[in-house]
C-alpha cells in the first residue's frame, strides 16, 4: 500500500503562497463556506500564487486530475517532456501547495492536494 503525504482536510489553503494582512483568513473563510454549500475538497490560491502557473504547470496540473499517473517519469513521458523539467515544475507547484506526492518505495506519484482549484475573487 501507498504511503500518502496528501492532506485529507474537507478544503485545503495554499499555506506558502504570498500573503497580505488578512488574505490567508479571508481564504480559508471562503474554502469552508465553499465546503458548507457542498464544494469539497478545494484550494483557493491567491492571486500571486496562481500567476506562477504557467501554461507548461496547467497541463501538469490537468494531467494528474484526469489521468491516472504512476510517477514523476510516467508524467513526462505522457507530456513528452524532459523529467528533470517536470521534476522542477512539480516542486514548484508542491511548494505552490497545489500538488503533494504519494510515495512507494522510491517511486513519487504526484496528485491534486484538492479536487478543485479556486483562485481568490478579486476584492
Amino acid at each position: 500500500m501507498a504511503e500518502t503525504t496528501k492532506e485529507n482536510d474537507e478544503s485545503h489553503i495554499a499555506q506558502n503562497s504570498p500573503d497580505r494582512s488578512g488574505d490567508t483568513d479571508r481564504r480559508a473563510a471562503m474554502a469552508r463556506a465553499l465546503a458548507r454549500g457542498g464544494m469539497d475538497g478545494v484550494n483557493v490560491i491567491s492571486w500571486e500564487t496562481a500567476g506562477e502557473i504557467t501554461p507548461a504547470r496547467r497541463e501538469i496540473l490537468q494531467t494528474v486530475q484526469t489521468e491516472d499517473v504512476d510517477s514523476v517519469s510516467d508524467l513526462a513521458r505522457r507530456l513528452d517532456r524532459d523529467k528533470s523539467q517536470v521534476s522542477r515544475d512539480l516542486s514548484t507547484l508542491a511548494e505552490l501547495g497545489v500538488v503533494t506526492f504519494e510515495t512507494a518505495g522510491k517511486r513519487k506519484r504526484p496528485v491534486p492536494a484538492q479536487e478543485t482549484l479556486v483562485v481568490e475573487p478579486l476584492v
